[in-house]
């Protein structure tokens, strides 16, 4: 690839033609210097430059041409002027359909010498050396001229890489859309109807039968508990009517058999045995009679 490298100014503009072979080797093939007068008319400067810039175009042939960007400038007379002829050079290869890229100052030191920092002494010696030039070039607007040239050569593939990339992340982000918006278009107006919950579906795969069956055996365990209890207090009802009905009994066979009794409650051991032998004399008594009868 060949590059024509610009270094934009009114009273000294830098041209440098470099080209690129495989890695990144690179090898000159013209710089210099267009001068302009200072006290010349503005409009007559710019066409001598774009005059000269023809000439290179013609003579060289190159496929990109890289500028430097005016990138910040405390004199804004010089930054406007800087501007102007740069906008002639970007014209001139317009007219032949030849790419133009703009590189800032901090791109072009750092890619000839690693840092975007670096003065001019600095660049001129990395320049001549890259380059293997015997002298270095002089002024230094014609070694940056010759930086911007290498600067493109090495990093034209990167942004090749990176513009390539940003396109296709920008067509597959416009697919996306166009995909979101059909299917948009394409679904009904109707809400969809929620998903049921996890209590809903238990709900739902229970039989009512099971449910009544299981309502009906606790209410059947509730009734058998309370009939047990109730049971349970009959029962101990009707051993106190016993007890009671035992100590009658013995109150009856004391009175029978002429003794004396006790109002003092009996237990109802005590009062079960004196029963029995009420019973057991009143039984020999009966005996007695029937054998002297």
């Amino acid at each position: 690839m060949r590059v024509f490298g610009v270094d934009p100014g009114l009273t000294r503009c830098g041209f440098g033609v470099v080209d690129g072979g495989p890695g990144r080797t690179v090898r000159p093939i013209a710089v210099d210097v267009v001068r302009t007068p200072a006290d010349e008319d503005l409009a007559l400067r710019l066409l001598q430059l774009s005059d000269a810039v023809e000439r290179w175009l013609d003579r060289y042939e190159p496929q990109v041409v890289a500028i430097e960007r005016v990138f910040s400038q405390h004199n804004v007379r010089t930054a406007m002027g800087t501007a102007q002829a740069g906008g002639v050079v970007a014209l001139s290869a317009a007219r032949r359909g030849l790419p133009v890229v703009f590189h800032t100052p901090s791109e072009v030191k750092a890619a000839v010498t690693g840092s975007g920092r670096a003065d001019k002494a600095q660049v001129t010696a990395m320049v001549t050396k890259l380059l293997g030039l015997k002298t270095a070039p002089k002024p230094a607007d014609a070694a940056d001229a010759l930086a911007l040239a290498i600067c493109h050569l090495w990093r034209a593939p990167m942004r090749s890489r990176l513009e390539e990339a940003q396109a296709r992340a920008a067509e597959i982000a416009r697919t996306h859309r166009a995909r979101l918006a059909q299917a948009g278009a394409k679904a009904p107006a109707t809400p969809t109807a929620t998903r049921p919950t996890a209590r809903a579906k238990a709900a739902a795969a229970t039989p009512t039968g099971a449910a009544s069956t299981k309502a009906v055996s606790t209410k059947a365990v509730s009734t058998k508990a309370v009939s047990t209890k109730a049971v349970s207090t009959k029962a101990v009802s009707t051993r106190t009517v016993s007890t009671r009905a035992a100590s009658t009994g013995a109150t009856s066979a004391r009175a029978v058999s002429g003794e004396a009794v006790s109002t003092e409650a009996v237990p109802a051991e005590a009062a079960a045995a004196e029963v029995a032998s009420t019973d057991v004399a009143s039984a020999e008594a009966a005996n007695t009679g029937g054998k002297t009868q």
